[in-house]
């Protein structure tokens, strides 16, 4: 899994079931799709059907590429034509007209649901000899007979909160693992991940440790983890994650959130998006400052060495001064300006504090920015608190729509987060970063602090005669 989804400029298909002894062919991504839509379905078909179908192989077949599926178990090819395990595929069968041409139209694009990252596993089946919970090929014949367009068969089978991604960039297609070996001090985005991975995989295996902050930096507790991982799954143990425990992990972990699986727990678009933009520096001014001045003011508390800025959106002399703290103390080069190392760094920091503040212990404060941006798709439980904060705010601000605690981000509270960032001065893009996150907090806190009174302070009625 490398961050965002690309369209493979190839794909290998192996030509038998996975364990056997068969020949492996490397073709174009779209020449593969070509072949399996010719095999798979019906060139005189409504072509909304066509359609649907199509972009139900090519999410299939994507979701195999981008989970690393047969390669993390040691294979040497991306997917089979093995119809017991994966999509047909003829090598050197005529390809119909009709369908080379949607595919050559429609072959980077691909479904997901929507606030996730991986392809959609789209399993399909033909719905007259074999039933399946996926789309039924037969049945997306009716469907397009009954003229459903291919985004509404598709919804009827794989349910309302899956969206199309169109014109997905086209890339070789890397493997994941980093090429070296990590372990004890090792630093950098693949041990942020392989942390975040073995959190995840100890709530199904709790035999393995959490790892209490995801700092990005391989420590001692990230090797006590990596070592149970190793006992669990019958691995030399040695606390090292060469090649053979990166790729356990990946199948480990695509396994635990079912990624593989129509019924996927998903992988959240936050999970691997980064919210850098550029090198910021003195004299700049803007949301991304407030948010460097956001995590150094969290830092700060917790580390002594690293001074309290004013979240003023300005980066002056104190803000320099605090990050030129802050790269000395984690050993980054001393220049006072936030590049792409320190801005992960950065968040790197501040996300290993507060995943270590449970948030049942911060009593009547406001919660602090749970380290990942929120929008819509997200869900969990600091959605449910932001909705909760811009529901308090609805009621004193009248521009900010009334929105349901529910604990999803949906359109609902992507225009609330819109209306507030437009109420006061922040970019509208309904997409809750540190900026915005901090200043509903405050907002919040403001409206909320000024409901409570002291002990023996009246309430600002007039009292008197009648009252």
């Amino acid at each position: 899994m490398n961050g965002t989804p690309v369209i493979p400029e190839t794909i290998t298909v192996h030509l038998g079931p996975p364990s056997a002894s068969a020949e492996n062919v490397t073709v174009p991504f779209a020449d593969y799709i070509k072949n399996v839509a010719s095999s798979e379905i019906y060139p005189t078909w409504p072509e909304s059907a066509i359609r649907a179908n199509i972009y139900a192989q090519i999410s299939y077949a994507l979701n195999r590429v981008y989970t690393e599926w047969y390669p993390s178990r040691g294979y040497d090819f991306d997917i089979t034509n093995s119809t017991a395990y994966d999509q047909s595929f003829v090598k050197g069968r005529n390809i119909f007209e009709n369908i080379n041409e949607i595919v050559n139209e429609i072959f980077n694009d691909y479904i997901r649901r929507q606030g996730f990252v991986e392809p959609l596993f789209a399993t399909y089946c033909d719905g007259v000899e074999v039933q399946c919970d996926g789309l039924s090929q037969w049945g997306s014949v009716t469907l397009a007979n009954e003229g459903l367009v291919p985004y509404d068969i598709l919804r009827n089978y794989y349910g309302d909160d899956i969206s199309i991604v169109f014109d997905a960039p086209v890339a070789n297609v890397e493997m994941s693992y980093p090429g070296t070996p990590l372990r004890l001090g090792s630093s950098g985005d693949d041990v942020r991940r392989i942390q975040v991975q073995l959190n995840r995989i100890s709530t199904n295996y709790p035999l393995i440790p959490q790892i209490p902050n995801i700092t990005g930096v391989f420590g001692v507790e990230t090797e006590n983890a990596v070592r149970k991982f190793q006992e669990t799954f019958n691995m030399t143990v040695d606390g090292i994650v060469g090649k053979g425990t990166w790729y356990q992990l990946q199948e480990i972990f695509v396994a635990v959130k079912k990624l593989a699986s129509v019924d996927s727990e998903g992988q959240s678009i936050t999970d691997i998006s980064k919210q850098y933009k550029g090198v910021l520096r003195e004299g700049d001014r803007g949301d991304s400052v407030i948010a460097v001045q956001y995590y150094l003011l969290l830092i700060s508390v917790y580390n002594n060495a690293i001074p309290e800025v004013a979240l003023d959106g300005i980066f002056g002399p104190a803000t320099r001064a605090s990050v030129e703290a802050f790269q000395r103390y984690y050993g980054l080069p001393v220049t006072g300006e936030v590049n792409e190392e320190t801005w992960d760094s950065l968040s790197n920091v501040y996300l290993g504090i507060v995943q270590d503040i449970p948030v049942e212990s911060i009593g009547n404060n406001t919660v602090p920015y749970p380290g990942t941006s929120l929008r819509l798709g997200s869900s969990g439980e600091y959605v449910r608190i932001i909705q909760g904060y811009l529901s308090k705010l609805s009621e004193v601000y009248t521009e900010i729509p009334e929105i349901s605690v529910t604990g999803t981000f949906d359109e609902a509270t992507q225009n609330a987060v819109i209306a507030f960032q437009n109420l006061f001065g922040l970019e509208p893009t309904g997409i809750i970063g540190p900026a915005t996150w901090n200043e509903i907090a405050e907002e919040y806190n403001d409206i909320v602090k000024g409901e409570i009174r002291n002990e023996g302070q009246h309430s600002g009625n007039v009292i008197g005669q009648g009252a």
